[in-house]
């Protein structure tokens, strides 16, 4: 990775301090007591995504869609266990059959208990992975910030609460990034992850076949040629579970095709395409900015990215470090 897309540690030491005040995380917090945490979880992402290259894309929305909820705690790894006051986050309408990766965090997880047993935290996995994730697709490197202690709950209505969703309108949007001390910035650059990986039918069926509620209606702001491309992939009455690329044009790396697509009105999501079709919104000078010059895209994700590792971290002696990611000790 060269060095124009990794972010100085003093700079993010400064941004961290001086803009969110939490200085707790620190990218050395593993250097003595798990020295090569990072080392075994990027060769277990290696190896599995060698066999599935839907992996990375899965992994990094993994860590999104912890810390939204209540916190980058690692709660969304949590399966259901009602004795043990946990609905389940897997559960939830956003995350229900579609999330996936559990499995190499699990092993990844086994491995460092192997190595360094109750040391590091199975939300720290998740940001660790995250960047391993961006980086082996191309994308940009951080210094990841550590130190966060796992959850002992989960809270399946919290999760429903605060996920985005594919038809949320561009206030629905800003309003849940803002709960999480996310601006406008923030909110374009983190959609960019949505230039790897796969969604499910489900999420742009009515958009495509059944917009606003009219049977064979579509969204107006979806350009026709691609609009046919989608409605073939995911025609009426068709699987709720097949795949679409969200980025059609590189749907395996990470770039900045992604705000080219949206700008040529084929964005995946309702969600995605909005940030550009809303006249006289902010976010369309930002899709203009990223879909011209990657470098900056690269440098506002890795800010985004460590700002939002910080939503609600539990550290110190709060919480956990669970032996197993999947339920509490």
């Amino acid at each position: 990775m060269s060095l124009i897309n990794t972010i100085p540690l003093l700079f993010l030491s400064i941004l961290m301090f001086g803009v969110l005040g939490n200085a707790q995380l620190t990218s050395d917090f593993y250097s003595t007591t798990c020295p090569n945490v990072t080392v075994i979880a990027r060769d277990l992402i290696e190896q599995a995504s060698r066999s599935d290259v839907r992996l990375t894309a899965q992994v990094m929305r993994l860590h999104f869609h912890d810390c939204f909820v209540n916190g980058c705690d690692g709660s969304v790894l949590l399966d259901a266990a009602l004795a043990d006051g946990v609905e389940g986050e897997k559960e939830a309408f956003q995350n229900a059959g579609s999330l996936g990766g559990f499995e190499v965090i699990d092993e990844i997880k086994t491995a460092l208990e192997n190595v360094c047993p109750g040391v590091v935290s199975c939300a720290d996995i998740l940001a660790i992975t995250a960047e391993i994730s961006v980086s082996l697709a191309g994308g940009p490197s951080w210094d990841v910030l550590l130190g966060r202690r796992d959850g002992r709950t989960a809270n399946r209505d919290d999760a429903v609460a605060a996920l985005p969703l594919g038809p949320d309108s561009l206030d629905i949007l800003t309003t849940k990034f803002s709960e999480h001390n996310l601006d406008t910035t923030d909110l374009v650059a983190l959609s960019g992850a949505h230039t790897f990986g796969r969604v499910q039918c489900a999420a742009i069926t009515n958009r495509v076949n059944n917009f606003d509620g009219i049977n064979g209606q579509s969204d107006p702001s979806v350009e026709p040629k691609f609009l046919q491309t989608l409605r073939r992939q995911c025609p009426r009455g068709g699987s709720p579970t097949a795949l679409v690329n969200l980025d059609p044009t590189s749907p395996d790396s990470f770039d900045n095709d992604y705000f080219k697509n949206v700008q040529n009105n084929r964005g995946v999501l309702e969600s995605d395409q909005i940030l550009f079709s809303s006249r006289g919104a902010p976010t369309v000078s930002l899709v203009n900015r990223f879909a011209e010059n990657q470098s900056e895209f690269y440098r506002t994700f890795a800010r985004s990215m460590i700002k939002m590792g910080n939503i609600k971290t539990l550290t110190g002696t709060e919480g956990e470090i669970r032996r197993d990611c999947r339920r509490v000790n």
